[in-house]
This record gives structure tokens, C-alpha cells and sequence, in this order.
């Protein structure tokens, strides 16, 4: 049976690490605010110029492009986005877990984050690229990833492209998921709102004219869309994991509280119990000695 003394040296022990956890929720909460909000700003314009792309690439004439080549897969390249640090749940485990699904012998990785790149290192798959981003992602850090993998598309070192990351729903929910890159077409794994169906699109006898040409507009609207593509990715990675960090710094708050709870209580109870047995023996002494 544990003494008072060291229920107390545990309870310190305890308290010292609920005011760490609780500091870095507070950090944890001020940067998600931040970063759902950016996040938020963001899928209006996304979730257009998606819409753009589908409707112009659909009743473009005669139009054809070196990005929207759909081939035979014999290798594939998944960006997979990852988080810097731990401590955020189990955010990073159901996102590897989606990873995992993909072959290994024919599909090379880009990482993006330091907990990507050691899955797949740890996993033993083949590292093509490994990029970092901030806590604030930036435009000009998502267009590197989108111009390699588009170099590679175009260069028939893979046939399709695929990113890993994970969506932000809400601060206690954070869905991983793999979305269609290149070829340029439907995005099947995510729900766009205002985005037609492709029977739709197909139907609507609607034809655009383009100037000066398809080639020089769709050309340039492809480039914008891929690097728009890859920050909103990064922007809804970060908001995922800025929020599943908070909610896991707060869930290990609530449980050391508790557990102070519990030792104080066993402490009292054994002390207590210490100072009723010395006044027992007190009392049995006093009675021997009358």
C-alpha cells in the first residue's frame, strides 16, 4: 500500500502535467480558431472554381489536354499529408490507415509533413518528395507539390494521382480520405455543393466558346486550379489537426483532474486512517496503564 507521502508526490506529479496539457490546449484552441477559419474562407472559391472547371471541360469542343489523359494505371503517386507533431488523437492513425490501402509496388509517395514522411519510411514504401508547411499554409507552399506531381503526370512517370489527407468536418470530427488529382476530372470522394452530376453535364447541349483559344483558357485555368486544389488541402489538414490537438489536450486535462480527484480522496481516506489507529493505540495505552 502506497504511503501519504508518495500519494503526494503524485498528485504534484499529476497536477504539473494538467497544467501542461492545459497550456497547450490553449495554444491548441487560438491557432484552430485561426485555421478554421481560414479554412472556411477558402471552400467558396474552391468549390467554384471546381464547378468551372467540370462545365467548361465538359462542353469544351474538341478539347484536349495532357492532364486530362486518362490511362492504363501501372504507377500511381499519393500525396500524403500528414501533421509535424503528435499529440493530436488519432488523427494521424486513421490517416495512414487510408494510405496503407494503396500498393506499395506500384505507388511512390510524396510526404508532406515530418509524421508522413516517417510512416512512410517506417512502412518501407517509396519516398519520392518530402515538403513541410506552416501553421498558417500559404498559396506560394502548396504550388511545389502541385507542379511535382504535375511534372510527373506529364513526364508518364505515373498515370494517376491521388491525395491522402484529411477533411475538416467540425472541431470534434476530422474525416480521412482519398481524393482523384490528376487525371483532371471528377472528384468522386468529395460532395461539392452547386457541383452537377456528370449525366447532367453530359446532357446540357450547351457549348463554350473560348478567347483567343480552349488551349490558352483552360491551359492557364488548369495550373490555378491544381495549386488551389493542393491549399485548400493543406488548409483543411491543418484545421483537422489544430482541432483534434485541442480536443486531445483537454480530454488529457479532464482525465488528470480526475485522477487528482481519486488520489486526494485515497489520500484522505489513508490518512485518516493513520490518525484513527494512533489514537487507538493511544486509548489502548492510557487503558493498560490504569
Amino acid at each position: 500500500m502506497p504511503s501519504p507521502r508518495d500519494i503526494r508526490r503524485r498528485i504534484r506529479s499529476v497536477s504539473s502535467t494538467a497544467q501542461i496539457t492545459r497550456a497547450m490546449q490553449m495554444v491548441a484552441s487560438s491557432k484552430m480558431r485561426k485555421a478554421q477559419q481560414a479554412t472556411l474562407v477558402i471552400r467558396p472559391f474552391t468549390q467554384l472554381l471546381y464547378r468551372i472547371q467540370r462545365r467548361a471541360v465538359t462542353h469544351a469542343r474538341d478539347f484536349t489536354h495532357p492532364l486530362l489523359d486518362v490511362r492504363e494505371v501501372r504507377k500511381r503517386a499519393v500525396i500524403l499529408v500528414g501533421t509535424d507533431k503528435g499529440l493530436c488523437g488519432a488523427l494521424n492513425t486513421n490517416l495512414f490507415r487510408v494510405a496503407a490501402q494503396f500498393d506499395p509496388a506500384t505507388t511512390v509517395f510524396i510526404a508532406v509533413g515530418k509524421r508522413a514522411a516517417q510512416f512512410i519510411a517506417r512502412t518501407r514504401r517509396q519516398l519520392v518528395a518530402e515538403f513541410t508547411f506552416t501553421d498558417s499554409p500559404r498559396y506560394a507552399e502548396a504550388r511545389p507539390i502541385a507542379a511535382l506531381v504535375s511534372d510527373m503526370f506529364l513526364k508518364r512517370e505515373v498515370d494517376e494521382v491521388h491525395v491522402v489527407a484529411t477533411r475538416f468536418i467540425n472541431t470534434l470530427t476530422q474525416q480521412a480520405g482519398a481524393l482523384e488529382f490528376l487525371p483532371i476530372g471528377e472528384i468522386k470522394g468529395l460532395k461539392v455543393p452547386g457541383a452537377e452530376s456528370e449525366t447532367a453535364l453530359t446532357a446540357d447541349p450547351t457549348q463554350f466558346v473560348f478567347e483567343p483559344s480552349a488551349d490558352g483558357v483552360l491551359g492557364y485555368l488548369f495550373g490555378i486550379y491544381l495549386n488551389v486544389f493542393m491549399f485548400r488541402v493543406l488548409q483543411e489538414a491543418r484545421a483537422s489537426e489544430q482541432s483534434a490537438r485541442m480536443v486531445a489536450m483537454k480530454n488529457a486535462t479532464d482525465s488528470a483532474r480526475d485522477l487528482i480527484q481519486d488520489l486526494t480522496l485515497a489520500y484522505n481516506k489513508l490518512r485518516q486512517g493513520n490518525i484513527t489507529r494512533e489514537l487507538l493505540e493511544i486509548a489502548g495505552g492510557q487503558l493498560g496503564n490504569d
